[in-house]
């Protein structure tokens, strides 16, 4: 069941919305009934988005390998580029993820943000715009739109409502990002020179030479491994992080960092299937020691938001290390890593940001015994902490031991490498909440801290549900992106399979005793004694 126009309603909804936001006024003196209209409109517009697709969700085939929802409206078809989208298993569920964490964040925003309320809910309802209008767009001019337009709400964003050194975070974010994408621009280009088109089914069936391939990799990979980011691309983040405020994080960790992984699964893997093979090995060893790095680096951190920075990094060279494994156990692992350090990381960040709302710091010394006057926070710590280190159980751990059954097909050095990740997530992560939760009570002001109220358990309740319901039953996922990814990795067996025939001897097997027959060579037959 296609409904027609379904992403263009949740792609443009927003954006209307953001345009009525502006039109609200009031009144010398009612401040306070403009800003709670405002949150409000904001509120209903991104529910709405929300039941929108929990609808398309529930009529998608997941069965079905291709994409659906599709819509297609000549823009500028005289030099190829339409106006095109769709989804398919992989990137339904980074819309969902997108429509999902939106409310929560206006939600976590209602009482922090105090100044340029109005500014602040149009900027975040047209990043959910550019969010899902990257995931769903099926045309790679119209995706590169998307893809960088999601810079310029999240600028402002750290920018405007950030911490103490926001100017440079949020600088330092944009060059970063943008100066990576540019390159992406100059390989949609040269793509578009060769093929004559920018539509990205047409250039995944149709690939380009061996050579090209190569060159185009590396610019997309310069986009997409910044994003992510990859290491050593990945010193923006931790400041984007610590500087941004609380919503900011959330979406920063749990959709934007999950574009870089969807553009290699969307751009380099099907586009460029012999390039990717060639740079599988550079890329796995890159993943390798992001995980390890970076998993040190955060073992050492006094800041809340940057020890877990730190982690999301080291978690999505998990997901790189998956994707470059071209194993059907790989690919889905990643993507289950992706959608579950979504909702984990983000979790995480807005128990940091209870705890800074309280006692105005995210330094982990000034903290300590808080499970005495803060047991249900304790608790919801301690299912989102359980869930980034891979408890059993959690989303965490079928992501992790996917990634790393899948790296263990490519290569046993690598993946062994690899695991000892598990060891220091489990490490820092178990420190942290020692320190936080069951550490001394040297604090007054943190030993005075209340509990959670009403609005941050609703906030939590979902998340929390997600957390271990994915753990459970994680077949609600992988039915879904089980058929795309399999149509990858059969591309990658066909190129990976060893050649039978050669040009020099060709060599068949004998069905009676499975020895190799050279046929070039006589067969001599053997006398037979007939007595």
């Amino acid at each position: 069941m296609n409904t027609p126009a379904l992403l263009s309603i949740m792609i443009f909804l927003p954006v209307i919305s953001a345009f009525m936001i502006i039109l609200v006024r009031g009144e010398k003196g009612d401040e306070s009934i403009v800003e709670r209209n405002v949150k409000n409109l904001a509120l209903l517009s991104s529910v709405f988005v929300l039941i929108i697709g929990i609808f398309m969700y529930q009529s998608f085939d997941s069965s079905v390998a291709g994409f659906q929802f599709v819509e297609k409206s000549e823009w500028f078809s005289k030099i190829g580029i339409n106006y095109h989208l769709g989804v398919d298993g992989i990137s339904i569920y980074f819309i969902l993820l997108s429509v999902f964490l939106t409310p929560i964040c206006i939600l976590a925003s209602w009482n922090t943000v105090k100044k340029r309320v109005k500014e602040y809910m149009i900027a975040f309802l047209i990043l959910e715009s550019f969010m899902i209008g990257t995931f769903s767009a099926l045309d790679s001019v119209l995706f590169y739109v998307f893809f960088e337009g999601v810079l310029i709400p999240m600028f402002l964003i750290i920018g405007v409502w950030g911490g103490p050194r926001r100017v440079y975070a949020s600088y330092k974010f944009f060059l970063y990002t943008f100066l990576g994408s540019v390159l992406m621009l100059v390989a949609l280009l040269a793509l578009y020179i060769i093929t004559g088109t920018t539509d990205i089914p047409t250039l995944i069936a149709n690939p380009v030479g061996f050579e090209m391939q190569k060159w185009l990799f590396i610019a997309f990979f310069a986009s997409f491994a910044v994003k992510m980011p990859m290491w050593p691309v990945h010193t923006w983040l931790p400041d984007a992080h610590v500087e941004a405020p609380t919503a900011g994080s959330v979406i920063l960790a749990g959709v934007l960092l999950k574009m870089g992984g969807y553009g290699f699964l969307r751009f380099s893997l099907p586009m460029l299937p012999e390039a990717s093979l060639y740079f599988a090995p550079f890329v796995m060893w890159l993943s390798v020691i992001a995980i390890i790095y970076t998993s040190l680096v955060a073992l050492v951190q006094e800041d809340m938001k940057k020890m877990i920075a730190y982690s999301s990094v080291a978690h999505m060279g998990f997901v790189t290390l998956g994707i470059f494994s071209f194993t059907q156990q790989g690919i889905d692992g990643a993507i289950f890593q992706m959608i579950s350090h979504g909702v984990i990381s983000a979790a995480l960040f807005l128990c940091v940001g209870v705890v800074y709302d309280r006692l105005h710091s995210r330094e982990i010394s000034k903290y300590g015994g808080i499970v005495k006057n803060m047991p249900a926070y304790a608790t919801v710590f301690m299912v989102f902490m359980l869930g980034s280190v891979g408890l059993p159980g959690t989303s965490g751990f079928v992501g992790e031991f996917l990634t790393l059954l899948g790296a263990f097909q490519y290569n046993v050095i690598i993946a062994a490498f690899a695991t000892t990740g598990v060891v220091l997530g489990a490490t820092y992560m178990l420190l942290l909440y020692r320190r936080v939760v069951f550490g001394p009570a040297e604090n007054k002001n943190a030993a005075a801290m209340e509990d959670l109220n009403k609005v941050e358990k609703i906030i939590f309740a979902p998340l929390v549900i997600l957390v271990f319901y994915l753990g459970i039953y994680p077949a609600a996922v992988m039915d879904t992106i089980s058929p795309p990814v399999s149509r990858i990795v059969s591309e990658y067996e066909m190129l990976q399979k060893p050649l039978e025939y050669n040009q020099a001897s060709l060599v068949i097997s004998n069905p009676v005793t499975a020895l190799p027959i050279n046929i070039d060579e006589p067969i001599i037959e053997e006398e037979v004694d007939h007595e």
